[in-house]
């Protein structure tokens, strides 16, 4: 991961509907402990709505992962090995936890 000095990064919100393999491991790679309060960036939508989201930045992409329960539960019960039949960029890849 690279720091955020490029200005001409790809911006992408992710939320978990989203989330892909690649994604949550450089979220988990990123929090091995969980995120925190000061990890949070606060913005408001196009409907003007609050989200809260993680900030994780590749050589050329800004994503912002959205924070749900779903991604809280997923992060806790990671194993790497569980998406090794999946392609990376695989959103069907990442199971709801709560169905």
């Amino acid at each position: 991961m690279k720091n955020n000095s490029n200005p001409n990064l790809k911006r992408v919100i992710v939320d978990f509907k989203k989330l892909t393999p690649e994604i949550l491991a450089m979220v988990v790679d990123k929090f091995p402990d969980g995120y925190d309060d000061r990890d949070v960036i606060t913005f408001k939508n196009a409907n003007y709505e609050t989200v809260e989201a993680v900030e994780i930045i590749t050589e050329d992409t800004k994503y912002l992962v959205k924070i749900s329960e779903r991604l809280e539960k997923v992060m806790e019960n990671y194993d790497e090995g569980d998406y090794e039949d999946y392609d990376d960029d695989d959103p069907e890849a990442v199971q709801d936890p709560f169905s």
